[in-house]
């Protein structure tokens, strides 16, 4: 689907886009191309799509997968895709709100593919909720605003290392990225995009239970950046505990959290967490 096409379905639809959807459609075929290729799919695969818009990408989607389901909130959207791709059999469509669908019906994500163009005001939330999941995707393709990619991928002590980086991280490894620019949309975001790529780690970092407290920990550790991590966390768990375990992984008692790595956050969880 071309720019041309889009400009004529929106017009003859007489659909007006609304900003707060975060609905600023790809049009660009070699972006949209770079995107599937990241994915690396296959004819068996399951693919979560959030936000297909017009379906540009849920076309090739459709041609390389085995099954693809899409989350559309726009109901004019939802009406126009049911039309477009009538004769699609591996296609499911759902008029929904994608991050409560995902909170409403957990499901088995595990042998799932996310392949999407979040819309950018609930692209961090949605990860979040698919990274917490008990069986989250196996891989994970998305475009998304090129501020909130970058803190997907950054590790300790860059400066968009924080919060969604360790939660994310905890679950996946970043594969790849590309930026994406704006004219590249239509209509164009005021801020430029980029593809991530994550791949589900091959063993778990942290069991289950521990998974809440990793969470509490890295929350309090960055709820005052500027602040020395030790104090922070004083709020959850006991001085002296805090001070052994800082102690055993040669952590100054002077560090902030952005200092700290994942891996040194994961064992951190595991010293305050044991009896």
């Amino acid at each position: 689907m071309k720019l041309t096409e889009m400009k004529q379905i929106l017009a003859t639809g007489q659909i007006q886009l609304t900003k707060s959807l975060g609905q600023n459609f790809l049009h660009d075929q070699n972006q949209l191309r770079r995107i599937v290729d990241s994915a690396e799919l296959s004819p068996t695969d399951q693919v979560l799509e959030i936000g297909p818009g017009l379906g540009p990408l849920t076309e090739l989607l459709v041609a390389r997968a085995g099954h693809v389901l899409a989350i559309e909130m726009d109901r004019r959207l939802v009406d126009f895709l049911l039309g477009h791709f009538a004769a699609q059999t591996n296609l499911t469509l759902l008029h929904d709100d994608a991050l409560a669908y995902l909170v409403r019906e957990p499901r088995d994500w595990a042998d799932w593919k996310l392949v999407a163009n979040l819309p950018y005001s609930v692209a961090s939330p949605i990860l979040v909720e698919l990274a917490e999941a008990t069986n989250p995707p196996r891989r994970l393709t998305i475009t998304l605003q090129l501020e909130v990619a970058k803190r997907l991928v950054a590790i300790a002590d860059e400066e968009d290392y924080g919060v969604l980086s360790l939660l994310i991280q905890l679950a996946y490894e970043p594969v790849s990225n590309f930026k994406i620019p704006s004219d590249c949309f239509f209509p164009p975001p005021d801020v430029d995009s980029a593809c991530v790529t994550l791949q589900r780690r091959a063993a778990p970092l942290l069991p289950p239970e521990l998974r809440p407290a990793f969470k509490r920990l890295v929350k309090l550790g960055f709820s005052q950046r500027r602040k020395m991590m030790l104090k922070l966390l004083k709020a959850s768990w006991p001085l002296e505990k805090l001070q052994a375990a800082f102690e055993t992984l040669g952590l100054s008692p002077q560090i902030r959290a952005e200092k700290v790595s994942l891996l040194q956050f994961v064992e951190l969880t595991k010293i305050l967490e044991h009896p």
